[in-house]
């Protein structure tokens, strides 16, 4: 089935700057990510549609730009305010939720980047371990590692700040 580039982008996009969104945790690096990896897909569309999909050649040239060391040395991810601070202020309401949603994102902005590229893929994008080390260009045993130093990093912080996160 073939797919014309301007309906790709006009159906995928939302999902594709969501994925970037959950790898970078801002939205002006993700809209930028995302228009590159649909230049990239663009200029190779012919071959790409082919293949496995334009989705799948997207995605992964999203992840890799994000992981890519011109991107680290340029971009300076840091969270605005202190997450364990607005996890302990939630409440049970609506506010309390976006609250705890906001507080975790701090978290995830703190831990390496690939560490975060397995827990958006694995968690948020619902990607077996062999789909993620596929996508990373690694062995599904490094992902699991991530994961869990990950996971590690993540619980013990909340421990620390007595949290209520963690229940």
């Amino acid at each position: 089935m073939q797919v014309e580039f301007n309906d790709f982008v006009l159906g995928r996009s939302p999902a594709l700057l969501r994925f970037a969104y959950l790898l970078t945790g801002d939205r002006h690096l993700a809209e930028d990510l995302t228009q590159e990896a649909l230049v990239r897909a663009h200029r190779r569309w012919s071959g790409i549609e082919s293949q496995e999909g334009p989705e799948p050649y997207v995605r992964k040239t999203i992840l890799r730009q994000y992981l890519s060391w011109r991107r680290r040395r340029s971009s300076g991810e840091r969270p605005v305010a202190d997450p364990l601070e607005l996890a302990a202020a939630a409440q049970p309401d609506a506010a309390g939720r976006i609250a705890e949603a906001d507080a975790m994102w701090g978290l995830l902005l703190t831990l390496p980047r690939s560490q975060r590229a397995v827990l958006v893929l694995r968690y948020y994008e619902d990607l077996p371990d062999a789909e993620v080390a596929r996508l990373l260009g690694c062995s599904e045993s490094t992902v699991r590692v991530h994961a869990h130093h990950a996971l590690k990093k993540l619980r013990a912080t909340l421990a620390r700040s007595g949290s209520p996160l963690l229940q």
